[in-house]
């Protein structure tokens, strides 16, 4: 297979190539390597030289992101995109039934990484920030791409590649909110590789041991997926703004349960998490909330801490078995940065990542935990030491939260 080649036949000869796609002969490790790592590179690479190098502004103001900022932005944004391709692959294979369609681990992958292409090139328009609203085009016609594999690849009912497309994006969408607010948590600075097996569950090594997504559910949920995107489609017909709105949030709902996302820890159970008091802070206030963000089941507790000018905030989230997802791309998490008035560190420890950071003359700190079950233990501080945040974690039972069980929202 030609790199090239096979990229300006799928762009300009869909349909024909799905059909030369269909009955080639390759594995996972052949379809990244020789394909998808290498054009991966192209929107990590151009937009670190966009943002970085060359830079965005107007009104002769010119703004950079800092060289060392945007090379960690880079690394990372490259290893998630790749992650993000092979679990949409994972996702159209296990729903594949639903629509009529044959389960087939090599072929979902072969739909995931060529119906890619068009947004993978799209990303040399991140050369020039002023240019990157065309990268949403590319990912347009990234979309198309999908609907015409997948009747090819995975053996749909023709009349239900609608449904199949708009539900796999979805899920994709799903997908991405979770890997875009991961990567916004902390600032990503190391690497790790992920096992490819095209089983039941993804599993990525990290410092602190495996890291595994059960997707046994996947197919299980989407027969509730079907039924969201033909609500999206009547809505859709219908122009009622606030239907629309609904059935967008029903699909979310039922994509983000397809992909583990559909259980969290009551949040009654993170409340009783909470101590009375932190290092003698007596406890001043408290918030506990069953929400659903974006359609997203979510649970969390917060509380403040405070004595004369000392305040602490702890927070504990759960996002359900989405958080998975949040500790096996936070394996990747490992560096320092500091600069004239603060400084930041991510490390891995027990096989959970912790991130501090606090203003050098004092006024601020904050210390975070990705747990190996995925919850997110926040402590943030005014007037305290990042070492005293330290020490008030410790008194937070880190253990029983990860022993947690997961049900419906309480």
């Amino acid at each position: 297979m030609n790199l090239i080649e096979r990229a300006k036949s799928i762009l300009l000869q869909p349909k024909e190539t799905w059909v030369a796609i269909d009955t080639e002969s390759t594995d996972v490790a052949t379809l990244f390597t020789r394909y998808a790592m290498i054009l991966a590179a192209i929107p990590a690479v151009c937009g670190f030289i966009g943002m970085s190098l060359i830079g965005f502004g107007g009104f002769g103001v010119t703004i950079r992101v800092p060289f060392l900022a945007g090379l960690a932005n880079m690394v990372v944004s490259y290893v998630l995109s790749l992650v993000g391709i092979f679990v949409l692959g994972l996702i159209i294979d296990a729903l594949a039934p639903t629509f009529g369609g044959q389960k087939n681990p090599i072929q979902a992958q072969k739909v995931a990484v060529y119906s890619s292409t068009a947004a993978l090139l799209g990303g040399i328009f991140s050369l020039l920030p002023a240019l990157s609203v065309l990268m949403l085009v590319a990912s347009l016609y990234s979309i198309y791409l999908l609907y015409t594999g997948l009747p090819v690849l995975m053996k749909n009912l023709p009349e239900k590649s609608v449904v199949y497309t708009v539900v796999v994006i979805v899920a994709a969408i799903v997908v991405g909110v979770i890997i875009g607010a991961v990567s916004s948590i902390f600032m990503p600075r190391g690497g790790s590789l992920m096992d490819g097996a095209a089983g039941s569950a993804i599993t990525m090594e990290t410092a602190g041991g495996k890291v595994s997504i059960d997707t046994a559910g996947l197919e299980a949920a989407g027969k509730k997926m079907e039924e969201a995107a033909r609500k999206m489609e009547e809505a859709q017909k219908s122009q009622d703004p606030a239907a629309i709105a609904a059935a967008g949030q029903q699909a979310a709902a039922a994509a983000a349960g397809a992909l583990g996302g559909g259980q969290v820890v009551a949040a009654q159970s993170l409340k009783a998490a909470l101590p009375e008091k932190l290092a003698g802070l007596p406890r001043t206030g408290f918030d506990v909330q069953d929400g659903a963000a974006l359609g997203l089941p979510t649970s969390q507790a917060r509380a403040q801490y405070g004595s004369d000018d000392k305040q602490v905030r702890l927070e504990i989230v759960d996002v359900g078995g989405l958080g998975q997802m949040a500790a096996m791309a936070m394996g990747m998490a490992q560096g320092e940065k500091e600069d004239p008035s603060s400084t930041e560190k991510t490390w891995q420890e027990g096989g959970r990542t912790l991130h501090t950071r606090y203003q050098k003359d004092g006024s601020h700190a904050e210390f975070k935990a990705i747990l190996r079950n995925g919850l997110v233990v926040s402590l943030e501080g005014d007037k305290v030491g990042v070492k005293e945040l330290q020490g008030y974690m410790s008194q937070v039972d880190l253990n029983a939260l990860e022993g947690m069980q997961r049900k419906g929202k309480s």
